[in-house]
């Protein structure tokens, strides 16, 4: 019996790295490690890249195919600032994309320049999490620390590169950095935020490999090495995503998107503009309170995370870290309409209804096709992420949008539900309640390392990775029926969030 050709995919999180070894026949996994990280939070939200590295080597061999894997690629946290001294050594912990003491320089940024400008010429209005904002944020506060600085790289290139020796990243997870453009890195970004060029990797085509493994790595020496990319980028490849097809992913933070054949140019700064891994992009926005905010509402009501009760009137806005959509980085956790006879069952429900919604207003504005102003929408989309709107409402705000052109929204597709919130009936009641649509639950887990298995593949079989893994069957799994859609929550939560924003920092 002929041996399969495995690979090894890797994704390396904010808070593990987990690694899949995957027959490229047919997609079965043939073994798993996992590691933990650890995430400084006294000061803001950091980490040490070395501990990332001894997590990829422990995540690796954990699977039992380190010696004999054909080709791996790893899939990473976006945005993350780590930078290198002139030996290779990091020159302080990372600072990652939930760090938002980077809030005030992102907001200069954009008054500086302009949200229009950031639209039309990066496709995205850089916030807190953007790596352009955290290098601003590093030469004002740690000067010494920048000004020592021999190379900027994201976390998957920093892992790519101990593999390989070669200093590359891929259009994907580098259109979240904020200095990118297809024809480069922006000049006048660059000269703003004061980075040199030089201490940046290059972009390496789409499907080409970054380079083969050293000696010193968890795999052996010669293996061939793709260029890898972001998360959201890797997990759009491992469920085989095709243009307009809705994500919904329940994560450590909440993040919707879909497959577009044009660049987004969302002033508003809901909708990031992102490329995705192959040659498309990658509309996407994104809540930094998800899964771990309604968790730990749970935990302070002393409940189990799926004891919700329905009928309660109270709205729980879980903004523990601040938030990013709505953009309130100074945000604190919000409940109002408290009543004598409001359980503690109808407030869990409550955070599980605030996290959502902003995903799902965030979510019709993804799936917006370009449409006149006050139009229609047709689809049952709104441009509300935290604003007045609610979701499902028409376009009142008259504002000129291009939210990445898909193929036209349709209100019956279902919705991908992906992530660990994904497993659990509230998540997915919630979800189904709020968005009035079906939903499906792909079988396939871990997608992000998923994909960057198939991109591992893809080096090997030469087919596109995003056609691996509609081959291996990623996304198939049960589909939920759709709920009528409780517009009265809806309601309520977009009229909390629009007259607390003053309260919550919108103001500052």
């Amino acid at each position: 019996m002929a041996h399969p050709q495995v690979v090894i995919g890797v994704d390396s999180s904010t808070q593990s790295t987990k690694a899949l070894a995957v027959d490229t026949g047919t997609g079965r996994v043939l073994g798993e490690g996992r590691a933990a990280h650890r995430v400084d939070s006294r000061h803001g939200q950091e980490s040490d890249p070395e501990q990332w590295w001894d997590a990829l080597n422990t995540a690796v061999a954990a699977t039992g195919w380190a010696d004999r894997a054909q080709a791996l690629a790893i899939g990473g946290q976006q945005h993350g600032l780590v930078t290198l001294d002139a030996a290779s050594c990091p020159v302080r912990p990372a600072l990652l994309w939930n760090d938002v003491r980077s809030a005030p320089q992102a907001a200069e940024l954009v008054r500086e320049f302009g949200a229009q400008w950031w639209a039309a010429e990066l496709g995205s209005v850089p916030g807190a999490s953007f790596t352009a904002a955290k290098w601003a944020w590093l030469r004002a506060h740690e000067p010494a620390n920048a000004d020592r600085t021999a190379a900027v790289r994201l976390p998957h290139d920093y892992l790519t590169e101990r593999l390989t020796g070669h200093a590359v990243t891929d259009r994907g997870d580098a259109s979240g950095t904020g200095w990118w453009t297809p024809a480069g890195p922006h000049p006048a970004v660059l000269a703003r935020i004061g980075l040199d060029p030089a201490l940046l990797p290059a972009v390496a085509p789409t499907g080409t490999p970054a380079g083969q493994a050293r000696a010193g790595g968890p795999l052996r020496p010669g293996t061939p090495i793709a260029t890898g990319t972001g998360d959201n980028m890797a997990a759009a490849l491992g469920l085989g995503l095709t243009a307009g097809t809705p994500v919904l992913s329940l994560g450590t933070s909440g993040t919707v998107y879909t497959v577009a054949r044009t660049r987004p140019a969302d002033p508003s700064g809901t909708v990031a503009g992102f490329a995705d891994a192959l040659d498309n992009w990658l509309p996407l926005a994104c809540t930094l309170n998800c899964t771990l905010a309604v968790d730990r509402i749970a935990t302070l009501l002393g409940r189990d995370r799926e004891a919700v009760e329905p009928d309660g009137t109270a709205v729980l806005l879980p903004y523990l870290d601040g938030e990013r959509t709505p953009a309130l980085p100074h945000a604190s956790g919000l409940l109002h309409g408290l009543r004598h006879d409001t359980t503690a069952g109808q407030l869990l429900q409550a955070a599980y209804d605030g996290a959502a919604y902003s995903l799902l207003a965030a979510l019709d504005d993804v799936l917006a096709v370009d449409r006149p102003a006050g139009s229609s929408d047709t689809a049952g989309a709104t441009r509300t992420a935290g604003t007045t709107g609610t979701v499902g409402s028409s376009d009142t705000a008259g504002a000129t949008r291009t939210a990445g052109s898909t193929d036209t929204p349709d209100p019956a597709q279902p919705l991908l539900l992906i992530g660990g919130g994904a497993r659990g009936p509230a998540w997915q009641h919630t979800v189904r309640r709020l968005s009035g649509r079906p939903v499906q639950l792909p079988a396939a887990r871990e997608l992000v390392a998923l994909g960057a298995a198939a991109q591992a593949a893809a080096l090997l079989t030469g087919e596109p990775a995003d056609a691996v893994a509609r081959r291996w069957g990623t996304a198939d799994g049960p589909v939920l029926p759709a709920l009528e859609r409780d517009d009265a929550a809806l309601e309520r939560i977009a009229t909390t969030i629009s007259q607390t924003a003053a309260l919550q920092g919108g103001g500052r």
